[in-house]
């Protein structure tokens, strides 16, 4: 099942539980979809999300809250601290297992051979390799200066 299905199970099953804080976070991840199949539409790559697109969506989703749960607790507004930290727990259902830092030094070190890359000017290609084999396992801001320090 893909990731668009297993969303609008989820869905349908809130709808079902009359679970309304949970049947918000669903609509949101379904909605945050669909404004990317509407913004690929008129592109040459209208064939749809795709898993991997979906993956980028709830990682920067999850990133988002984050960031808010650290705004609320800072402004002393605890009760919004843990709406957002309930809704991260509900995106991250959908997100592969996190890579450890010991797998995550691993799989850095498993590009850089795979692509022989010598120079800091390989970063491009190093992170995109990244993106494709561990997209939603790893926060690829801070990856980046791994890699940076592994080249440079």
């Amino acid at each position: 099942m893909d990731l668009r299905d297993r969303v609008n199970t989820a869905l349908k099953t809130a709808m079902k539980d009359k679970d309304t804080a949970r049947l918000t976070t669903l609509r949101l991840i379904n909605a945050a979809i669909k404004d990317q199949d509407i913004a690929r539409r008129g592109t040459d790559d209208a064939s749809g999300v795709t898993d991997t697109d979906i993956l980028a969506i709830l990682a920067k989703m999850t990133k988002q809250r984050q960031e808010s749960v650290r705004a609320y607790e800072e402004g002393g507004r605890l009760d919004l601290a843990e709406r957002e930290a309930g809704e991260i727990a509900i995106i991250e259902e959908f997100l592969p297992r996190q890579l450890s830092e010991e797998e995550i030094e691993t799989a850095v070190d498993d590009v850089i051979t795979e692509t022989g890359a010598t120079s800091i000017r390989d970063m491009g290609k190093i992170m995109g390799r990244l993106k494709d084999k561990y997209a939603g396992q790893m926060d690829f801001g801070a990856v980046g200066p791994k890699v940076k320090s592994r080249l440079g």
